[in-house]
């Protein structure tokens, strides 16, 4: 079963919710962010981010900027722009992108579940990224940043999802990306107690996006037990902040990369070896049309690669992954990536920004770019379940999910 929780979230009062509500940490650096919260002393990247009121040159993952993020969330309350609601509530969220729609429900996800592999995983994270968050989570008291999950669709849960949508959204903004985010707080009894009956008829939950955060509630959670004499496990550290979406709704787009130089070749030769693996086309749509294809920039001209039977084990959920393909015949052997999380000659592209970014990009600062065909949820559970782990950087989720819209504190203080 999965044991997803109401809470009583804090969340800014509706009128201010466009100004609060912020992009992810994680998807900008701190002078983009600072640049975007200029004149908005309510961004919440001043919670998640909240290097950018510091001096520029001031340690990302000092203990200064912890407790800035914590001194900036407590002002968002004591100025009433945030406020917590009385009851416990689910909180329906819906997304609209590119007239792509996709509603989830905001929860507390169980750490328990997690750690026991009800809640599946299918990346490795990077012990610096966990200690940033758990250390935020922990000092804040709070989580304020969702995992994204999701889960094989449910009849039952949509129908009272559809119900809740049809009434008047909390929250209906456009943010300054063109996302349209609706919200609705689920506070009625009844409903709260059927969509906790609906999920606990879900075998398994799966981390879309958000490993770090979610890896990070687990690391809390131990630390807090191992503090408290009391522990029951009901305390309300023992769960985070998440939203979950079926599985038929999410949007996955490509995760491209970008090699600064040929690994000492001539194009010529580097052209001539990638052929061994791969049917090479010049051609003028640079988007990938299918799965086991990619488009490649080199010189002002995009290539279609397809690659050759023969080449990938097609029985193999992993390797059979076009990242994984790519890395394996030509990043590796060819332009020598053996560790794309660490080689400091590769770049990562997420695919919202478009092939046109890795034209840039090769004509700035790398010489050849690769655009990927999206990994699918398919491909993503089916990994999850056989307990395997994908390349790093397969999945590229859009829309993103706005930071402030709820937070959750894990105790009732």
């Amino acid at each position: 079963m999965a044991d997803v929780r109401p809470f009583k979230g804090v969340r800014p009062v509706p009128e201010l919710v466009e100004k609060v509500a912020s992009p992810p940490y994680d998807v900008m650096n701190s002078k983009e962010a600072r640049e975007m919260a200029q004149g908005n002393p309510l961004s919440f990247l001043r919670v998640v981010k909240a290097e950018i009121d510091l001096d520029p040159d001031a340690d990302v993952h000092g203990e200064a900027v912890y407790e800035k993020s914590s001194e900036n969330l407590q002002s968002l309350i004591a100025t009433g722009a945030m406020v917590k609601d009385e009851a416990e509530c689910y909180y329906v969220y819906e997304q609209t992108m590119n007239g792509h729609v996709q509603t989830g429900i905001m929860v507390g996800a169980s750490v328990d579940e997690y750690e026991n592999d009800l809640i599946k995983k299918h990346e490795f994270t990077r012990r610096v990224k966990e200690d940033d968050r758990a250390r935020h989570v922990d000092i804040l008291n709070a989580n304020t940043g969702p995992v994204m999950l999701t889960y094989r669709a449910s009849d039952a849960v949509d129908r009272i999802v559809a119900g809740v949508r049809k009434t008047d959204a909390t929250y209906d903004f456009v943010a300054n990306d063109g996302v349209r985010h609706r919200m609705w707080v689920v506070s009625e009894p009844a409903t709260v107690e059927a969509l906790r009956t609906a999920f606990g008829a879900i075998d398994a939950l799966y981390v879309a996006d958000g490993h770090h955060r979610s890896a990070a509630a687990f690391r809390v959670r131990n630390l807090r037990r191992d503090r408290n004499p009391m522990h029951t496990g009901n305390e309300l550290y023992n769960h985070f902040l998440a939203v979950v979406f079926p599985d038929d709704q999410l949007q996955i787009m490509g995760y491209y990369r970008a090699v600064k130089d040929l690994n000492g070749m001539e194009e010529g030769e580097f052209l001539d070896k990638v052929r061994e693996s791969f049917e090479v086309t010049p051609v003028d749509e640079p988007a990938p049309g299918a799965m086991k294809e990619f488009t490649m920039f080199l010189s002002n001209q995009w290539y279609r690669l397809v690659a050759r039977e023969g080449t990938y084990p097609e029985s193999d959920p992993v390797n059979s992954l076009d990242v994984a393909i790519l890395q394996n015949n030509l990043l590796h052997p060819l332009l020598g990536i053996e560790d794309p999380r660490t080689d400091e000659r590769i770049d990562f592209i997420g695919g919202i920004r478009g092939t046109k970014e890795l034209e840039k990009r090769c004509h700035e600062d790398m010489k050849v770019a690769f655009a990927l065909f999206p990994t699918s949820v398919e491909q993503l559970m089916a990994i999850a379940d056989a307990g395997s782990v994908m390349p790093p950087k397969s999945t590229w989720f859009e829309p993103k999910l706005r930071s402030g819209m709820v937070v959750r504190f894990l105790d009732e203080n």
